[in-house]
């Protein structure tokens, strides 16, 4: 199961990075963190631009409005996304709500 927290105007979510992976993808769920791979190296941050630019097209929203929280040199990260409930949020990444 996701581990998904709403606060004041939008959603956070655990996300596990795989860089350097032949494209970018979301896997799916690993230990109650979205898993996703992503072609970028880890490598002055391209890792993390990567995730956001990815996560704004996969979620239909401006990069804008996804905040890097926690985990910037780290596989594990915590992002918060502005503007999306739990459900939206669960909704444009295609996954129940029991996942």
């Amino acid at each position: 199961m996701l581990r998904l927290t709403e606060s004041d105007g939008g959603v956070r979510l655990e996300i596990k990075v795989q860089p350097r992976s032949s494209r970018n993808q979301i896997v799916g769920e690993q230990n109650g963190a979205l898993k996703i791979k992503l072609t970028a190296p880890p490598v002055d941050g391209e890792a993390n631009a990567a995730l956001i630019q990815f996560l704004a097209a996969c979620l239909k929203v401006p990069r804008k409005d996804i905040i890097l929280v926690k985990g910037d040199a780290s596989r594990l990260k915590i992002v918060e996304i502005a503007g999306l409930s739990r459900s939206q949020l669960l909704d444009r990444l295609e996954i129940s709500a029991s996942s």
